[in-house]
């Protein structure tokens, strides 16, 4: 199990795990009507609504909370979802996936780049279907930079998921969590979303994968890597990615999981799918890893990149993007890969001469590892 850190100093590994004979558990909760809650504009808490009407800085919504169907999101999920075995000379391991596209005669399946990359040279990937089925899967392409890989299978006409917006997702909002955890395939888990846009890095030095993570309390263990979380209407709203575990190296879930967003993965999967590599927004910075303040400071620009373009000067302290707090360089770079090459963005700095200055950035472009 790889490591993985978030900036609250909790300790997070990848998810991959060994590959058993498939089982099947269900968690499931009673039913409990909905109820009507606000949801913050800016901030996606959850508030109680009053006279069932919120405030204008406040959406009106039903969350169904831990009553939601998860019987029914199962039934409809289930056969979107893999189970993934990957032998080669590093070792053997296992993960999960979803199918995300389908024609007549192939289907491609969205899983985690942790979960295949001991294959990408040599070995072999080999899909389980929710029916018992085993099809052998090649790859596709994959990206380190966000853990995502894609697969292919040479059978066509498959079930694929439902495609939510993560973009849209509260904090408290009912989720289902799909996979195949210690190899016990066919595993559904339900819990909420326990924060959004939580910054986690993942990997080893020079290779890591930055996640603008959803974080969610549904269980997630070692073998979900790759399966879909997903919302109270079963559409896919993240990938499983990672999980927090104790200083102790105790493995299993303590509630805290971490998900890619899924409007984060589709750029890079549809990319790969369609070229066969993916890319990343490049801001054209090297931040100082020696500064200690609050914020990201800029040692040096990318000469004729985005953030020169825009006028950000070298020793400018980045504090906010998009009006989200910058508290270190991890939660920038977190922040800049959440959006896409050619997006523009909001950069608030602190100038090196003093005082605050915004910055719209167009953000460049450059190939993914």
């Amino acid at each position: 199990m790889r490591n993985l850190s978030t900036f609250s100093k909790v300790m997070v590994g990848f998810i991959a795990g060994a590959f058993i004979a498939g089982s099947v558990a269900v968690a499931v909760t009673p039913d409990m009507p909905p109820t009507k809650v606000c949801v913050d504009n800016r901030t996606k808490a959850l508030y109680s609504a009053t006279n069932g009407s919120c405030s204008k800085t406040r959406t009106l919504m039903e969350v169904a909370g831990s009553g939601v169907n998860v019987e029914s999101i199962a039934a409809a999920v289930s056969p979107s979802v893999v189970s993934i075995a990957v032998s080669a000379a590093t070792g053997s391991g296992s993960g999960s996936g979803v199918i995300y596209r389908t024609n007549a005669s192939s289907s491609f399946i969205i899983t985690n780049n942790h979960v295949i990359e001991s294959a990408a040279t040599s070995g072999s990937v080999r899909v389980e279907l929710n029916n018992g089925d085993y099809e052998k899967a090649t790859i596709v392409g994959r990206d380190s930079t966000y853990d995502i890989a894609v697969l292919k299978i040479e059978r066509g006409n498959l079930k694929v998921i439902t495609v939510g917006n993560s973009n849209r997702l509260a904090i408290g909002e009912p989720v289902v969590a799909f996979g195949s955890p210690l190899g016990l395939s066919g595993t559904v888990t339900s819990g909420i979303v326990s924060a959004l846009n939580r910054p986690v890095t993942t990997g080893s030095f020079g290779a890591e994968s930055f996640i603008d993570a959803i974080q969610t309390d549904a269980a997630i263990n070692p073998g979900n890597s790759g399966g879909p979380l997903v919302n109270g209407t079963g559409a896919l709203v993240g990938i499983n990615s990672a999980i927090a575990t104790l200083s102790s190296g105790t493995s299993g879930s303590i509630g805290l999981g971490f998900s890619i967003p899924i409007n984060q993965a589709k750029r890079v999967v549809d990319e790969i799918i369609d070229t066969g590599k993916s890319s990343r927004p490049f801001l054209g910075v090297n931040f100082d890893t020696s500064y200690t303040g609050l914020g990201a400071k800029v040692l040096r620009l990318v000469p004729g990149e985005a953030a020169e373009k825009a006028g950000i000067p070298a020793g400018a302290v980045i504090r906010e993007i998009e009006g989200k707090k910058i508290n270190d360089l991890i939660t920038a770079i977190v922040r800049v890969r959440s959006y896409a090459p050619g997006e523009t963005i909001k950069v608030t700095v602190d100038m090196p001469g003093g005082g605050s200055k915004t910055f719209s950035v167009v953000l460049g472009r450059a190939d993914s590892q």
